[in-house]
């Protein structure tokens, strides 16, 4: 089976004074392992990978492999330049990593034959697989079904990273099949944004690549066992039991910001550790998040 199934964690890169906590960053990836995950995507968004050095880069890659046991582990790539993307390519191949996700993060707007020509260069300079991330909401570049299909045909494309899937079952589905038309059988499709989850999975996509996965494995494994198991309608009752903690993630402008707060609260990341800038949240909805937390029990 493709290790680009399953459950893909994305944890936090914690920092404590703007400096990797990496003994918080270590708990993480050993309560990932030891809960069963599939993955380990370190370094995606939820790892704020756009806001460290490559140094840290390297050796946050490094701590992940290194404490994550038998689970495969995938690093995040993305950077401005493509010549930093292939050093952290060549920092993630150096640590063991089983898998790189690339986003074509960018200041200047970006074109098809852009993102498509950054693919072939990062396929050209490595053996590792590569998923394509699609994450309109930080790259401000969203991807065309033909530019998928496009880059899909390039050597070592193993997966697509969607930004979600409509909310009717019937167009989900369509929607799935629509991108398997366009692109090889041995691609994989995983679904992100955490509460399409369900009916991402529900509609045929391979893979759930999840934010809160990385904080709190349990629900999420829940929610893809039940759906790789079958049993769809289980799926959708945990994440619609999760529906007020996706509707904090909607009310706060993402989700990056609840999960830093949920983590801060359970006590596995130290005080406002996210890097600055991102202040992360104020007290008023600190305390909303962790009345969610308590009321959804998340945090036994």
């Amino acid at each position: 089976m493709s290790i680009f199934t399953g459950l893909s964690a994305f944890p936090l890169t914690p920092l404590h004074d703007d400096v990797v906590d990496e003994r918080a960053f270590i708990r993480g990836i050993e309560r990932l392992t030891l809960a069963g995950v599939d993955s380990i995507t370190a370094l995606g968004s939820t790892g704020s990978y756009a806001y460290l050095s490559p140094d840290e880069r390297a050796r946050v890659a490094r701590l992940a492999v290194d404490h994550a046991d038998k689970t495969p582990v995938i690093v995040g790539v993305g950077a401005l330049r493509t010549s930093q993307v292939l050093t952290n390519v060549q920092n993630a191949e150096d640590v063991g990593a089983a898998g790189i996700l690339l986003a074509p993060i960018t200041y200047q707007s970006l074109t098809a034959d852009d993102v498509f020509e950054l693919f072939r260069t990062v396929t050209e300079h490595t053996k590792l697989p590569v998923i394509v991330y699609d994450n309109p909401g930080t790259t401000h570049f969203a991807f065309t079904t033909e530019l998928y299909g496009r880059i899909a045909e390039l050597p070592g494309i193993a997966s697509i990273k969607i930004p979600g899937v409509p909310t009717d079952p019937d167009a989900a589905r369509a929607r799935i099949r629509e991108i398997r038309a366009a692109t090889p059988d041995h691609i994989t499709v995983g679904v992100s944004g955490d509460a399409f989850a369900a009916a991402g999975l529900n509609a045929g996509c391979d893979a759930w690549y999840s934010v809160i996965g990385g904080t709190l494995p349990e629900p999420a494994l829940r929610i893809t066992r039940a759906a790789q198991e079958g049993r769809g309608a289980d799926a959708v009752a945990e994440s619609e039991r999760l529906a007020p903690l996706w509707g904090l993630f909607a009310e706060f402008g993402g989700s990056l910001r609840v999960v830093a707060a949920i983590a801060e609260h359970l006590g596995l990341a130290p005080a406002s550790c996210l890097p600055l800038p991102l202040q992360g949240l104020n007290a008023e909805q600190r305390s909303r998040v962790a009345e969610v937390v308590r009321d959804l029990d998340l945090d036994e």
